[in-house]
């Protein structure tokens, strides 16, 4: 099969689908790679090392027109025109919060894979937690720039300083996101209260930091009382495929501190936060009710680095079984495969995917033919 990187063309994603090691790989399996020119540029990895890999470089034009094209991110406008019925396409699409990018896909007939929908028999999702992981690290930092005067905040250092009370960080969901952000912020020294609504996930946020976290169950009032007192809120609240539900009303946002942050890290699945909108890497905040709201839709984006290896460390996997088998074999023998495919022949064949579209949903199998 043929295997097409493009470069990320979203506004601040400077991350990259495959790595050299990844080409490398896909190589050795008897598949041929294409990357787009400068593809890993702003990863710091540089073309040469994906031709000493086996890659050919090309252009925007070459790398779509692969058998399988391998993404970061959802395609942009100008980018649907390469959507075509013979496209396996395998990105974070999440078309809960992206619903014209879902149209496109449908209009155009082609199979799209969507990373975080990946989902193993435990539940977890596999493709989901690396980038997860890296914007729940990423949110206490984010969070305590913000709470800098200079930069609009309240002013309030996150560790606080000997004798003066650290920040007050909230953290709603207790996830992979929720938890490296609750983990992040109680290591630079704030008070960090964590809620969530599943009690085992709770007790076991208590085992591992003995306290360091606070945990309380969530519900309205809980979420209410919480965010009154904080200095920051992380969002943090993720329903697979589908979208995130609103935890923090407007009203509960009228209620908090001036200058207090939020960072609302599930607004690519349309925010948990009433007041959110999705901003960029190049005007990431804006003042609703005298409250700071960062929402970056790709902030692993801002470490591209760092996130692209972690990405692909999880992804690489899963494209040399669809590039080796096959989608339809591929999501025959993998059922986690199988819950990735979100479009197929205009179809719409995830199940939380189709009722967060308001779409019927089909089987993806029956879909491949």
């Amino acid at each position: 099969m043929i295997v097409g990187a493009p470069r990320e063309t979203k506004e601040g994603e400077h991350r990259v689908a495959l790595t050299p090691d990844g080409a490398r790989e896909l190589v050795a399996h008897g598949h041929e790679v294409l990357i787009e020119r400068g593809a890993g540029e702003d990863s710091s990895i540089a073309d040469r090392e994906y031709a000493a890999s086996g890659a050919r470089i090309v252009g925007a034009d070459d790398a779509w027109a692969a058998d399988l094209v391998v993404k970061v991110k959802e395609p942009q406008a100008h980018e649907f025109a390469y959507l075509r019925p013979d496209l396996v396409l395998f990105t974070y699409l999440h078309l809960a919060a992206y619903p014209e990018v879902a149209t496109a896909l449908l209009e155009a007939k082609a199979t799209a894979i969507a990373y975080e929908t990946v989902q193993a028999a435990d539940h977890s999702l596999p493709l989901l937690a690396p980038m997860s992981e890296v914007a729940g690290r990423m949110a206490p930092q984010i969070g305590a720039h913000f709470l800098e005067r200079e930069h609009g905040g309240r002013g309030v250092l996150l560790g606080g300083a000997p004798g003066v009370r650290p920040a007050r960080v909230v953290v709603i969901g207790a996830g992979n996101v929720g938890w490296n952000a609750a983990w992040i912020a109680q290591g630079m020294e704030a008070e960090v209260l964590l809620l969530d609504r599943d009690l085992d996930r709770l007790r076991w946020v208590d085992q591992i930091h003995k306290g360091r976290i606070m945990t309380l169950a969530s519900n309205r009032g809980a979420v209410e009382r919480a965010v009154a007192e904080a200095d920051l809120v992380i969002g943090a609240v993720l329903v697979a495929g589908g979208r995130a539900p609103v935890v923090v009303t407007e009203a509960m946002v009228r209620g908090m501190k001036r200058g207090a942050v939020i960072v609302d890290i599930a607004v690519d699945q349309g925010g948990c936060v009433e007041t959110t909108h999705e901003t960029t890497h190049a005007d990431p905040v804006y003042v609703r009710h005298g409250v700071l709201h960062y929402a970056v839709g790709n902030v692993p984006g801002a470490v591209p680095h760092t996130s692209t290896y972690a990405l692909t460390n999880a992804t690489l996997p899963y494209v040399v079984e669809v590039a080796s088998h096959g989608v339809r074999d591929a999501a025959s023998r993998d059922p986690a495969l199988r819950g990735g495919l979100n479009t197929v022949a205009g179809h719409v064949t995830n199940d939380a995917v189709a009722e967060a579209l308001g779409r019927p949903a089909a089987d993806p199998l029956a879909c491949l033919g």
